[in-house]
């Protein structure tokens, strides 16, 4: 996956619609989604468009446990928007994107003017879920 400040230097430079097919593009980049995971206990509330998150984690020797997340969605915009959510927090240290304020590392994406409402309003809710997930994973690391 592609790493945030990455996404953010060639964002930059595209005009709307090219900005539209890179969100696309990196929304096909996600690990895909077993269809098994896609349930109401993974589905993020308040999205206009179908979206699942599934947090998993992968040990590290030096840092505990970081975190990996699966997640989907039925729309390729909306897909595209997890991918930059995730690029902000996936392989982290839990006690990381704990502390993390995620709204603000995708501030300078300027979604809320970049896109319709209707695909943005979920953002909070999923950005919520990852930082109770993250919390706790930290909180049992003490």
């Amino acid at each position: 996956m592609r790493s945030l400040p990455d996404i953010l230097e060639e964002y930059e430079f595209l005009d709307a619609d090219e900005r539209y097919r890179l969100l696309i593009e990196l929304g096909r980049e996600l690990d895909a989604m077993p269809e098994a995971l896609k349930t109401d206990a993974t589905r993020v509330m308040g999205c206009s468009a179908s979206v699942w998150v599934y947090p998993t984690t992968l040990a590290d020797a030096n840092e505990g446990r970081r975190l990996h997340f699966l997640a989907d969605s039925n729309a390729a915009i909306t897909k595209g928007i997890i991918a930059l959510v995730l690029a902000a927090v996936q392989d982290q240290p839990a006690a990381v994107v704990a502390g993390l304020d995620i709204a603000e590392a995708l501030a300078p994406f300027d979604l809320k003017n970049q896109l319709s409402s209707n695909r943005t309003q979920g953002v909070p809710n999923m950005i919520a879920l990852i930082h109770e997930h993250a919390a706790r994973l930290a909180e049992q690391a003490q």
